[in-house]
């Protein structure tokens, strides 16, 4: 049977040629979404090594969280910026999970998160949701969710308004911008549960935190933060 599927791929592949999403080249058979050379030279942040990493420094004093990380670093004009486009503006949510996968391995080797109880993504506004079509975070929260083998709960955070894009926007108006966009319920499901809040990408880190406020308040519960993208953080 595997010989039969192996061959159906091979058709495929030559007749809709799939390509990196990075440097655009044909990807090779075993290759899936990101070629062999782009994906060695990922930019790293590594933050799972540092304890108090830039991310962590951006929501110190905000908010009480465990552990932040982020995959890699996010530049708009840098070619891996293609990574996060295509996961949220061209249609292919399936490399969010591939990531997100890919980089929970990681995190699983050397400890971090062994104590998750369930994974909660930021949640889009049912406005954005109709015309996109999918929550680019939910997918990438399920790509973690595979290897913490933890639940994905949707349910919890809600979008209660749409916000504007958060690009060209300064650190202010960014945080302007995300109040009271979300609301949470039936939050008492979290009591002393360790919660993994996930996006596709921090900035300023507003948007995660106006999310991480909205259920700061339950007793015993403690909250990580986790994303693919992150913009290099002054």
């Amino acid at each position: 049977m595997k010989i039969f599927k192996d061959i159906a791929h091979s058709v495929l592949d030559v007749l809709f040629p799939r390509s990196c999403s990075v440097c655009g080249k044909t990807l090779a058979a075993h290759e899936k979404h990101i070629c062999t050379a782009c994906t060695l030279n990922i930019p790293y942040t590594c933050f799972h090594e540092v304890n108090f990493n830039p991310m962590e420094q951006l929501f110190a004093g905000k908010i009480l969280i465990e552990r932040a990380v982020g995959c890699f670093y996010y530049e708009k004009d840098n070619p891996y910026s293609n990574i996060l486009h295509d996961i949220k503006y061209h249609n292919i949510p399936t490399l969010g999970r591939y990531m997100a996968r890919n980089y929970a391995q990681t995190l699983v080797g050397c400890g971090l998160f062994s104590d998750i109880d369930c994974i909660i993504p930021v949640p889009l506004h049912i406005s954005k949701w109709i015309r996109r079509g999918y929550n680019q975070s939910e997918h990438i929260a399920r790509g973690f969710a595979d290897i913490l083998n933890v639940p994905v709960m949707t349910d919890i955070i809600i979008a209660e308004k749409g916000h504007e894009t958060q690009t060209n926007k300064g650190i202010h108006e960014r945080w302007l911008n995300t109040q009271g966009i979300f609301s949470a319920q039936d939050k008492d499901c979290l009591k002393d549960k360790h919660v993994l809040i996930v996006d596709d990408v921090v900035t300023t880190g507003a948007t995660l935190l106006s999310a991480a406020l909205t259920i700061a308040d339950v007793p015993g519960i403690k909250i990580s933060l986790a994303t693919l993208g992150v913009a290099r953080l002054q």
